[in-house]
């Protein structure tokens, strides 16, 4: 749930990001070249869990790569926190180094987290077990509850918490 409590309440402030001028607290980037940028990041996302899984399958294994989805995500969150407070020389496709950074650990840990967590619960039941069904519908049950939260609260909290802008 929280994987994608962080990552669609990201993704649903990215295009405003991307797209705000400075003074709004954004990067200024053009409409056409934001979406651009959006459109390779979603299609980066659905496309590295194909990598990912294989990797798992073939070297490392489910769990750990999960962990090390888990931290290279957590990594890349961290990097588009820091953005603003990071030196943005050296740009690269219109983007500063930490968001263009930020994006692509993102791409990357999604890639290991997405595929092998779904293995992960249903190595938990046998086939058969009815608990294995149950343990799926409280699995996409958690990740459609974060999908569907994320958006609110990263507009909200900002700014009750921070009376900041949220991108």
């Amino acid at each position: 749930m929280w994987e994608r409590f962080s990552y669609y309440g990201m993704r649903g402030l990215l295009m405003l990001y991307l797209s705000k001028t400075a003074m709004e607290g954004g990067l200024g980037i053009d409409a056409a070249s934001a979406s651009l940028i959006y459109g390779y990041f979603t299609g980066f996302v659905y496309l590295t869990p194909i990598i990912g899984g294989w990797l798992a399958d073939k070297y490392i294994g489910q769990r750990r790569a999960i962990l090390i989805g888990g931290l290279t995500m957590a990594l890349g969150q961290f990097f588009l926190f820091m953005q603003p407070t990071l030196s943005t020389e050296g740009a690269l496709f219109g983007l500063p180094w930490p968001t263009l950074l930020g994006l692509l650990l993102l791409i990357l840990g999604n890639g290991f987290f997405k595929p092998n967590i779904s293995t992960i619960v249903g190595k938990l039941y046998e086939q058969g077990d009815p608990r294995r069904d149950a343990a799926f519908t409280i699995f996409y049950m958690g990740i459609n509850t974060g999908a569907f939260l994320a958006p609110w609260y990263a507009v909200i909290l900002p700014r009750i918490c921070l009376l900041l802008k949220p991108w």
